[in-house]
């Protein structure tokens, strides 16, 4: 598929779930491909990076589950703080763990999981999720938080390979939580590093690598340096430089509009150049978190 042929097939008013971790292997072609269409009134949920700030600040957000919004070197993503301290958004905010909990419930189709998370915190008691509790059928007969299934209509992940099969690989040395993203969700659409032949992925030795099934995937996009700006290690680094870019443009609408005109309506077809061209990126130096 293209990423155009990805977002035809989102509506307004899903329910989206987008992979990756913080700067990390954020499936940012396709996040840009969402800008430059007209979906709106998007739940999102995301331990999120620039592309909870990008549909942020593009006005496609309706209601934001998370964990935390950061660019890590910029703690607090700059257009994710706009849109909560101007309301602008629908918010329902997460401890790390639960938040992992309520994908792993959907993931197993099961309406909710167990925890002690939350116990004692005015999490439970916020109004963007509805929380109850449980008592162990235990001798024990302790009460636990009872954290629903986060399911969600589509997912969006960056994967290193694929074939058209759907069979990809993660070869990062941290594949966070996107299996449970493609479990959760109704649709999985996966961008990708490089699209191969089925013998060039070799499965049965690359078997670590594959997070889920090939009937999980939906959809492949080939989007070459599609995690860009954030990173796709080992194949890239974070561009700390761009991201200094991008954090200017939350300084004001006119800069986001800047911003947009010089690396979003040109398409991804000329994003690469815009950003330095594949040479400049592959020798992008390692961060340090």
């Amino acid at each position: 598929m293209t990423a155009a042929d990805v977002v035809s097939q989102l509506h307004d008013g899903m329910t989206i779930g987008i992979g990756g971790w913080a700067t990390r292997r954020k499936p940012m072609a396709l996040i840009r491909e969402i800008l430059r269409s007209d979906l709106k009134d998007l739940t999102i949920a995301s331990y999120g990076g620039p592309d909870v700030g990008m549909l942020c600040a593009a006005g496609k957000v309706k209601k934001l589950i998370f964990a935390f919004v950061s660019l890590d070197q910029f703690p607090l993503e700059p257009h994710f703080r706009i849109a909560r301290q101007t309301g602008s958004i629908e918010v329902a905010e997460l401890d790390e763990g639960m938040f992992h909990w309520m994908l792993r419930a959907a993931a197993m189709q099961l309406p909710f999981l167990p925890t002690r998370i939350g116990i004692g915190t005015d999490i439970i008691r916020q109004k963007g999720i509805e929380f109850k509790t449980v008592t162990s059928p235990y001798a024990d007969a302790e009460e636990l938080i009872a954290a629903p299934a986060l399911s969600l209509d589509a997912a969006l992940i960056h994967t290193h390979r694929s074939d058209e099969k759907g069979n990809v690989l993660t070869i990062s040395p941290d594949p966070f939580f996107d299996e449970l993203f493609c479990r959760a969700a109704d649709k999985v659409y996966a961008s990708t590093e490089r699209l191969v032949s089925t013998a060039d992925l070799d499965m049965e030795g690359s078997a670590r690598f594959a997070l889920v099934e090939r009937a999980r995937i939906t959809g492949i996009v080939e989007a070459p340096y599609g995690a860009h700006p954030t990173s796709a290690n080992p194949d890239y680094h974070l561009d700390l430089g761009h991201l200094k870019t991008y954090v200017a443009s939350a300084d004001s609408p006119e800069a986001w509009g800047e911003y947009t005109k010089r690396f979003v309506d040109i398409g991804e077809g000329a994003y690469l150049d815009a950003v330095g061209g594949a040479d400049a990126l592959r020798a992008l130096p390692k961060p340090v978190y």
